[in-house]
C-alpha cells in the first residue's frame, strides 16, 4: 500500500506540471481556452490579451516546475526505473488526449 501511495506521489507532480507548449492540460489549444472565457465573459480586447500573458507565463512555471522535478528524479531513479516512469508518463498523456473533448467540425 505504502508502495503504490509512494508511486503516486512521485507521478502526480511531473504528470500534473507538464504543460503541452501552447496546448492546456487537456491537450486543447490555449487559443481554444481564451476563446471559451471569452463566450463565458465577454472579455475585452485587452482582457483577452492580459489573460494570454497570464497563461504564458503558467504555462512557463508549469514547464520549469516540470523539467527541474524531471531532473531531481533522474538522480533519485536508476536508468530503468526512469524509462518506466517515462513510459508511464506518456501512457498518461495518451489518455488525457483520448478523453479531451473535441471540438465539433464546423
Amino acid at each position: 500500500m505504502r508502495k503504490k501511495l509512494l508511486l503516486a506521489a512521485i507521478l502526480a507532480l511531473p504528470l500534473t506540471a507538464f504543460a503541452y507548449p501552447s496546448e492546456n492540460d487537456y491537450g486543447q489549444p490555449v487559443d481554444h481556452k481564451l476563446e471559451h472565457l471569452n463566450k463565458l465573459l465577454q472579455l475585452s480586447p485587452e482582457q483577452k490579451t492580459k489573460l494570454e500573458a497570464i497563461f504564458k507565463e503558467q504555462h512557463d512555471k508549469f514547464r520549469a516546475i516540470h523539467e527541474e522535478s524531471h531532473s531531481r528524479m533522474k538522480e533519485v531513479l536508476s536508468p530503468e526505473q526512469m524509462q518506466k516512469m517515462d513510459d508511464l508518463r506518456k501512457q498518461h498523456q495518451e489518455k488525457m488526449r483520448e478523453q479531451a473533448p473535441r471540438k465539433p467540425a464546423p
